[in-house]
């Protein structure tokens, strides 16, 4: 049996991130273990030129990553996560960073695609930091448009990153806030 049978057997004839049925294509994944149907997605003509970066994001389509980050596909699970991390910037995309669980090979799998070509983020001395760090805030902030100060030593569990490489994204009183890198120091 073909890959491109595969892959319509497995999806039903529908792309496997947003289920559109039209202009279905076989992309196979980066960083694969092999070149099996297992390595491969079945993605619509809409889905492609945003996994290759011919097109800008279209976010609002992108949403389907949501759904999609849940399909027992460990191919399905690799390309969600890789493309919620091209769309990290947007609030929902991070929520659902935040939220997905991928078993430690296919974490390592999807991790290997994700552009190693970013600057860094760093702290206050130096010390990269990863998505799902804690940190501690060294001087109090004022937070525009919360009314209220984050304080000098409050802790930032399960961090996030964002596309500028001087900002990282945490909840602080249980919001979601966008704070200077350089302003905290890895716990």
């Amino acid at each position: 049996m073909s890959i491109e049978s595969t892959l319509a057997a497995r999806s039903g004839n529908k792309c496997e991130l947003c289920a559109s049925e039209s202009g279905l294509q076989v992309y196979p994944l980066a960083y694969s273990p092999d070149e099996t149907a297992n390595c491969a997605v079945n993605v619509c003509d809409i889905c492609l030129p945003q996994i290759e970066a011919n097109a800008d994001l279209d976010f609002t389509h992108l949403r389907c990553l949501k759904d999609a980050m849940w399909a027992p596909v460990p191919a399905v699970q690799v390309l969600a996560y890789r493309l919620l991390h091209k769309c990290s910037s947007e609030s929902w995309a991070q929520d659902a960073l935040d939220m997905m669980y991928l078993e430690d090979d296919v974490k390592s799998w999807a991790d290997a695609g994700v552009a190693d070509d970013v600057e860094p983020t760093l702290d206050v001395n130096g010390v990269v930091l990863a998505p799902g760090d804690s940190v501690t805030i060294i001087k109090d902030l004022d937070v525009k448009g919360a009314n209220f100060t984050a304080k000098r030593g409050t802790p930032v569990r399960n961090i996030g990153l964002s596309e500028n490489p001087l900002h990282i994204e945490g909840k602080v009183n249980g919001q979601r806030i966008v704070i200077i890198a350089a302003y905290t120091k890895k716990n």
